[in-house]
């Protein structure tokens, strides 16, 4: 199953401009709140300079990136938990991470929804909507859970002391993220899919004067999420928006030059947005493409051999592997094999980050 991340945040945060940066689908933007009537889904590629690297010395036919798949989410609102205007929230669920978009610009021609920027305050409003939604699951799990305990299930009764210590946590205004329990009590609210447990980083869309640097804006929205220890990117969506339009990458290149920028803005936020994920790639590299899969940290062989075919899992017999330094230096697989760099590993051998492999099979 693909891996997502929903892209969230105030009605005229710029959502969608940023999502329209990095997706491979374009969605229409608006400047009035609430105009979006459904959810835009889309695929963004990982950028990842090692695949040229790799393909600069065997010359294959073509390269393919790994991707990850963007749900970017219509405009929450204020005190919506129950509304027409949140009626997206239940789409939260299905993501896997959070990208939260905060508005940090003034623009007299999209007015705040809330009559003024306040970055703080924004999240604050997001944070609370999630929190409620995350409520009424936590309530209903509850009341299974004490039927449970009254049929004599033998697991309830601890099953209720977590949901309970989640409940207080959330009615003090605190994502379920942070809630004190371990990952094995995590167990007990798995089920209901809590949106304030998904992990978080947050984007200060800024104006383009502040694409380098970030605004005041921005600074204080970062001093107020210094504790949770969350990624925080300042990127101008708007000027990513018209690079990203741009067919030339000279003219890519002149235009973020002239900004004071080495790389787009959006090329950082797919970079944190694979590692909010856990994620890492391994490569196979042959004739007919050079090319990167995402697996999850902690994949062994045979796994990370089920993302390319399931037959490969199933018949897996070892995996051939170069680490990407080795072949860089020794620069073919042959030089690999005659210096002791190309290892024959088996089902437990645990894919890291880079590696380049041959999987051996038979089904």
């Amino acid at each position: 199953m693909p891996l997502k991340c929903g892209i969230i945040g105030l009605s005229g945060s710029g959502k969608t401009t940023l999502f329209n940066c990095i997706s491979n689908n374009r969605a229409e933007t608006h400047k009035a709140a609430f105009s979006a009537t459904k959810s835009n889904l889309g695929v963004m590629n990982v950028p990842d300079p090692r695949l040229k690297v790799i393909d600069d010395l065997i010359h294959s036919a073509r390269i393919l990136q790994t991707t990850i798949e963007m749900v970017d989410i219509p405009g929450l609102s204020k005190g919506g938990s129950h509304t027409e205007g949140n009626k997206f929230l239940t789409d939260i669920r299905n993501v896997d991470a959070l990208i939260h978009v905060i508005r940090c610009f003034d623009d007299p021609m999209m007015p705040h929804i809330e009559g003024s920027v306040d970055p703080v305050r924004d999240k604050e409003i997001v944070d609370l909507e999630l929190q409620i939604k995350d409520l009424e699951s936590v309530e209903k799990k509850i009341g299974r859970m004490e039927k449970m305990l009254k049929a004599g299930d033998k697991d309830a009764k601890k099953g209720l002391d977590v949901l309970h210590l989640v409940k207080d946590h959330l009615e003090s205004f605190q994502s379920a993220r942070t809630a004190p329990i371990s990952d094995d009590d995590r167990r007990f609210i798995a089920d209901i899919f809590l949106l304030s447990e998904k992990p978080v980083m947050y984007v200060c869309n800024v104006d383009d004067g502040a694409a380098l640097s970030g605004n005041a804006y921005s600074t204080r929205f970062l001093a107020s999420v210094k504790a949770e220890n969350a990624e925080v990117l300042v990127i101008a969506a708007r000027m990513e928006s018209e690079i990203a339009e741009l067919e030339s990458e000279e003219d890519r290149v002149a235009f973020l030059s002239d900004a004071g920028l080495t790389e787009p803005g959006v090329n950082r936020l797919v970079r944190a947005a694979f590692h909010l994920l856990d994620l890492q790639c391994f490569f196979t590299a042959g004739p007919k493409e050079v090319r990167a899969w995402t697996i999850k940290k902690g994949m062994t062989a045979p796994q990370a051999s089920g993302v390319i075919h399931s037959d490969l899992e199933r018949g897996f017999i070892r995996a051939e592997v170069m680490k990407y330094d080795d072949f860089i230096r020794l620069k073919s697989e042959h030089a690999c094999k005659e210096n002791g760099k190309l290892f024959v590993e088996g089902k437990n051998y645990v894919v890291e980050d880079g590696d380049i492999l041959h999987i051996r099979f038979n089904v």
